[in-house]
Protein backbone atom coordinates (compact mmCIF):
# COMPACT_ATOMS: atom_id res chain seq x y z
CA UNK A 1 0.00 0.00 0.00
CA UNK A 2 0.98 3.36 0.44
CA UNK A 3 4.80 4.50 1.00
CA UNK A 4 5.59 7.63 3.45
CA UNK A 5 8.96 8.94 2.95
CA UNK A 6 10.40 10.92 5.82
CA UNK A 7 13.30 13.15 5.54
CA UNK A 8 15.09 16.31 6.73
CA UNK A 9 18.17 17.60 8.56
CA UNK A 10 19.95 14.74 10.39
CA UNK A 11 18.79 14.70 14.24
CA UNK A 12 15.13 16.91 12.90
CA UNK A 13 12.79 14.69 14.47
CA UNK A 14 12.18 12.12 11.70
CA UNK A 15 11.68 8.94 13.76
CA UNK A 16 9.25 10.51 16.63
CA UNK A 17 7.42 11.77 13.75
CA UNK A 18 7.70 7.81 11.85
CA UNK A 19 6.41 6.72 15.39
CA UNK A 20 3.13 9.33 15.60
CA UNK A 21 2.37 8.29 12.07
CA UNK A 22 2.90 4.24 12.91
CA UNK A 23 0.89 5.27 15.84
CA UNK A 24 -1.92 6.87 14.19
CA UNK A 25 -2.39 4.70 11.42
CA UNK A 26 -2.79 1.69 13.52
CA UNK A 27 -4.84 2.89 15.84
CA UNK A 28 -7.11 4.26 13.40
CA UNK A 29 -6.84 1.44 10.61
CA UNK A 30 -6.44 -1.91 10.45
CA UNK A 31 -3.25 -2.37 8.30
CA UNK A 32 -0.09 -3.29 9.10
CA UNK A 33 2.82 -0.51 9.19
CA UNK A 34 6.16 -0.98 8.68
CA UNK A 35 8.96 1.30 9.61
CA UNK A 36 12.12 1.06 7.24
CA UNK A 37 15.38 2.75 8.27
CA UNK A 38 18.75 3.43 9.86
CA UNK A 39 17.45 2.04 13.03
CA UNK A 40 16.26 -0.83 12.00
CA UNK A 41 19.35 -1.52 10.11
CA UNK A 42 21.16 -0.87 13.22
CA UNK A 43 23.89 0.60 11.06
CA UNK A 44 27.00 2.53 13.13
CA UNK A 45 25.80 6.51 11.04
CA UNK A 46 28.97 7.86 11.23
CA UNK A 47 30.97 4.99 9.68
CA UNK A 48 28.20 5.00 6.89
CA UNK A 49 28.18 8.73 5.95
CA UNK A 50 31.74 9.12 6.48
CA UNK A 51 32.61 6.48 3.28
CA UNK A 52 30.40 7.35 -0.03
CA UNK A 53 30.13 3.51 -1.13
CA UNK A 54 28.89 2.24 2.47
CA UNK A 55 26.58 4.89 2.28
CA UNK A 56 25.17 4.02 -1.13
CA UNK A 57 25.29 0.64 -0.26
CA UNK A 58 22.80 1.35 2.94
CA UNK A 59 20.62 3.44 0.52
CA UNK A 60 20.52 0.38 -1.69
CA UNK A 61 19.13 -1.73 1.07
CA UNK A 62 16.75 0.43 2.53
CA UNK A 63 14.82 1.15 -1.21
CA UNK A 64 15.07 -2.86 -0.92
CA UNK A 65 13.51 -3.07 1.74
CA UNK A 66 10.65 -1.07 0.68
CA UNK A 67 10.36 -2.90 -2.42
CA UNK A 68 9.89 -6.06 -0.37
CA UNK A 69 7.19 -4.79 1.96
CA UNK A 70 5.18 -2.39 -0.24
CA UNK A 71 1.99 -3.98 -1.08
CA UNK A 72 -1.14 -3.58 -1.32
CA UNK A 73 -2.40 -3.46 2.19
CA UNK A 74 0.42 -2.31 4.28
CA UNK A 75 1.64 1.16 4.90
CA UNK A 76 5.48 1.51 4.51
CA UNK A 77 7.14 4.65 6.39
CA UNK A 78 10.95 5.48 5.04
CA UNK A 79 12.95 6.81 8.02
CA UNK A 80 15.80 7.63 7.03
CA UNK A 81 17.72 11.15 5.83
CA UNK A 82 16.27 10.62 2.51
CA UNK A 83 18.08 13.73 1.83
CA UNK A 84 19.19 13.18 -2.14
CA UNK A 85 16.61 14.49 -4.59
CA UNK A 86 17.69 11.40 -6.84
CA UNK A 87 17.04 8.95 -4.24
CA UNK A 88 13.54 10.58 -3.59
CA UNK A 89 13.14 10.30 -7.69
CA UNK A 90 14.30 6.80 -7.09
CA UNK A 91 11.72 5.84 -4.48
CA UNK A 92 9.04 7.48 -6.66
CA UNK A 93 9.81 5.47 -9.79
CA UNK A 94 10.10 2.28 -7.01
CA UNK A 95 6.05 3.32 -6.14
CA UNK A 96 5.04 4.17 -10.16
CA UNK A 97 6.01 0.57 -10.55
CA UNK A 98 3.96 -0.78 -7.52
CA UNK A 99 0.66 1.28 -8.52
CA UNK A 100 0.59 2.76 -4.84
CA UNK A 101 0.30 6.09 -3.85
CA UNK A 102 3.37 8.25 -1.78
CA UNK A 103 3.99 11.28 0.39
CA UNK A 104 7.01 12.91 1.72
CA UNK A 105 6.71 14.25 5.40
CA UNK A 106 9.56 16.86 5.22
CA UNK A 107 10.92 17.81 9.32
CA UNK A 108 12.04 21.31 9.18
CA UNK A 109 14.52 22.56 11.48
CA UNK A 110 17.36 25.20 11.64
CA UNK A 111 20.77 23.47 11.23
CA UNK A 112 21.31 24.95 14.79
CA UNK A 113 18.56 23.37 16.75
CA UNK A 114 19.38 20.07 14.62
CA UNK A 115 22.70 20.38 16.15
CA UNK A 116 21.53 20.66 19.35
CA UNK A 117 19.12 17.98 19.62
CA UNK A 118 22.55 15.92 18.41
CA UNK A 119 24.73 17.06 21.30
CA UNK A 120 22.00 16.00 23.72
CA UNK A 121 21.89 12.64 22.26
CA UNK A 122 23.81 9.88 24.48
CA UNK A 123 27.44 10.08 23.09
CA UNK A 124 27.24 6.31 21.19
CA UNK A 125 23.96 7.84 19.06
CA UNK A 126 25.63 11.45 17.96
CA UNK A 127 26.73 12.02 14.53
CA UNK A 128 30.20 13.86 14.76
CA UNK A 129 30.54 17.36 13.99
CA UNK A 130 32.34 16.93 10.64
CA UNK A 131 29.88 14.70 9.65
CA UNK A 132 26.72 16.14 10.78
CA UNK A 133 27.72 19.26 9.40
CA UNK A 134 28.48 17.77 5.65
CA UNK A 135 25.11 16.17 5.87
CA UNK A 136 23.37 19.92 6.70
CA UNK A 137 25.63 21.49 3.43
CA UNK A 138 24.28 18.54 0.87
CA UNK A 139 20.95 17.97 2.27
CA UNK A 140 18.75 18.86 -0.79
CA UNK A 141 15.12 20.27 0.21
CA UNK A 142 12.08 18.32 -1.05
CA UNK A 143 10.34 20.85 -3.51
CA UNK A 144 6.72 20.05 -3.86
CA UNK A 145 6.52 21.59 -7.54
CA UNK A 146 8.47 18.03 -8.19
CA UNK A 147 6.53 14.98 -8.77
CA UNK A 148 8.44 13.02 -6.59
CA UNK A 149 8.35 15.51 -3.79
CA UNK A 150 4.29 15.93 -3.51
CA UNK A 151 2.72 15.73 -1.64
CA UNK A 152 4.63 17.62 0.62
CA UNK A 153 3.79 17.95 4.30
CA UNK A 154 6.43 20.42 6.06
CA UNK A 155 6.12 19.66 9.71
CA UNK A 156 7.67 22.42 12.18
CA UNK A 157 9.22 21.40 15.14
CA UNK A 158 6.05 22.30 17.64
CA UNK A 159 3.53 21.20 14.84
CA UNK A 160 0.80 18.82 15.15
CA UNK A 161 1.24 16.22 12.29
CA UNK A 162 -1.93 16.56 9.63
CA UNK A 163 -2.96 12.98 9.76
CA UNK A 164 -6.14 13.74 8.15
CA UNK A 165 -4.61 15.37 5.25
CA UNK A 166 -2.03 12.15 4.80
CA UNK A 167 -4.06 10.02 5.09
CA UNK A 168 -6.31 11.67 1.98
CA UNK A 169 -2.93 12.11 0.18
CA UNK A 170 -2.19 8.65 0.66
CA UNK A 171 -5.60 6.73 0.57
CA UNK A 172 -7.83 8.70 -1.75
CA UNK A 173 -5.20 9.85 -4.09
CA UNK A 174 -4.39 7.29 -7.64
CA UNK A 175 -1.27 5.99 -7.81
CA UNK A 176 0.82 7.78 -10.52
CA UNK A 177 0.81 6.12 -13.83
CA UNK A 178 3.44 3.83 -14.64
CA UNK A 179 6.56 4.06 -17.17
CA UNK A 180 5.95 3.86 -20.69
CA UNK A 181 9.11 2.20 -20.82
CA UNK A 182 7.54 -0.48 -18.76
CA UNK A 183 4.52 -1.54 -20.11
CA UNK A 184 3.75 -3.52 -22.96
CA UNK A 185 3.66 -1.54 -26.23
CA UNK A 186 1.92 -2.36 -29.83
CA UNK A 187 3.70 -3.27 -32.69
CA UNK A 188 6.01 -1.12 -34.71
CA UNK A 189 5.51 1.22 -37.32
CA UNK A 190 7.90 1.14 -40.33
CA UNK A 191 10.29 3.74 -39.46
CA UNK A 192 10.22 2.96 -35.74
CA UNK A 193 14.08 1.38 -35.76
CA UNK A 194 15.74 4.44 -37.85
CA UNK A 195 13.94 6.94 -35.53
CA UNK A 196 14.81 4.16 -32.25
CA UNK A 197 18.63 4.52 -33.50
CA UNK A 198 18.50 8.23 -34.24
CA UNK A 199 16.85 9.32 -30.86
CA UNK A 200 18.74 7.31 -28.66
CA UNK A 201 22.13 8.40 -30.26
CA UNK A 202 20.67 11.97 -30.11
CA UNK A 203 19.91 11.68 -26.45
CA UNK A 204 23.25 10.37 -26.08
CA UNK A 205 25.21 13.72 -27.38
CA UNK A 206 22.88 15.85 -25.35
CA UNK A 207 23.93 14.39 -22.15
CA UNK A 208 27.52 13.56 -23.21
CA UNK A 209 27.76 17.63 -24.27
CA UNK A 210 25.55 18.54 -21.20
CA UNK A 211 28.23 16.87 -18.66
CA UNK A 212 30.86 19.27 -19.50
CA UNK A 213 29.15 22.43 -17.95
CA UNK A 214 27.12 20.74 -15.35
CA UNK A 215 27.39 19.19 -11.82
CA UNK A 216 25.92 15.71 -10.16
CA UNK A 217 22.64 16.46 -9.48
CA UNK A 218 21.48 19.02 -12.30
CA UNK A 219 18.54 17.70 -14.48
CA UNK A 220 19.50 17.51 -18.15
CA UNK A 221 17.54 18.25 -21.03
CA UNK A 222 17.48 15.19 -24.06
CA UNK A 223 15.74 16.04 -27.35
CA UNK A 224 12.15 15.18 -27.79
CA UNK A 225 12.02 14.33 -24.03
CA UNK A 226 9.52 16.04 -21.76
CA UNK A 227 11.34 14.31 -18.86
CA UNK A 228 15.11 15.43 -17.89
CA UNK A 229 17.68 12.76 -16.72
CA UNK A 230 18.56 13.18 -13.06
CA UNK A 231 22.11 12.82 -12.96
CA UNK A 232 23.95 11.99 -9.45
CA UNK A 233 27.41 11.69 -10.95
CA UNK A 234 29.20 12.24 -14.45
CA UNK A 235 28.77 8.76 -16.86
CA UNK A 236 31.41 8.10 -19.55
CA UNK A 237 30.71 7.48 -23.18
CA UNK A 238 31.49 4.08 -22.34
CA UNK A 239 28.54 3.44 -20.28
CA UNK A 240 26.17 5.30 -22.14
CA UNK A 241 26.42 3.49 -24.94
CA UNK A 242 26.39 0.23 -23.20
CA UNK A 243 22.62 1.77 -21.68
CA UNK A 244 21.89 2.70 -25.49
CA UNK A 245 21.94 -1.00 -26.68
CA UNK A 246 20.17 -2.56 -23.58
CA UNK A 247 17.43 0.32 -24.20
CA UNK A 248 17.24 -0.50 -28.04
CA UNK A 249 17.52 -4.47 -26.86
CA UNK A 250 14.72 -3.83 -24.81
CA UNK A 251 12.94 -1.68 -27.24
CA UNK A 252 12.78 -3.60 -30.32
CA UNK A 253 10.63 -6.47 -27.88
CA UNK A 254 8.85 -3.83 -27.04
CA UNK A 255 7.92 -1.37 -29.53
CA UNK A 256 5.74 1.37 -29.96
CA UNK A 257 3.49 2.98 -32.39
CA UNK A 258 3.75 6.79 -30.78
CA UNK A 259 7.56 7.21 -31.93
CA UNK A 260 7.28 10.70 -30.24
CA UNK A 261 7.67 9.19 -27.08
CA UNK A 262 11.31 6.66 -27.74
CA UNK A 263 12.58 10.21 -26.16
CA UNK A 264 10.78 9.93 -23.38
CA UNK A 265 10.78 5.99 -22.60
CA UNK A 266 14.69 6.29 -23.10
CA UNK A 267 15.25 9.12 -20.44
CA UNK A 268 13.08 6.85 -18.32
CA UNK A 269 14.76 3.87 -18.62
CA UNK A 270 18.31 6.02 -17.74
CA UNK A 271 17.09 7.31 -14.61
CA UNK A 272 16.46 4.00 -13.73
CA UNK A 273 19.91 2.52 -14.82
CA UNK A 274 21.96 5.31 -13.88
CA UNK A 275 20.28 5.64 -9.70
Amino acid sequence: MPLIVMCGFPCSGKTRRAEELKLHFEQKTDRKVHVVGDGAMGIEKNAVYADSQKEKNVRAALRAEVERKVNKDDIVILDSLNYIKGYRYELYCLIKHAQTPHCLVYCLTSADLSSTWNTSREEAEQYSHDIFDALVLRFEAPDSRNRWDSPLFTILKDATLPFEAISEAIFSRKAPPPNQSTQSQPLSSANFLYELDKVTQDALSAIFNAQKTSVPGDFIAVPGATEKIALSRNINMAELRKLRRQFISYAKMHPTEDIGQISNMFVQYLNKSLH
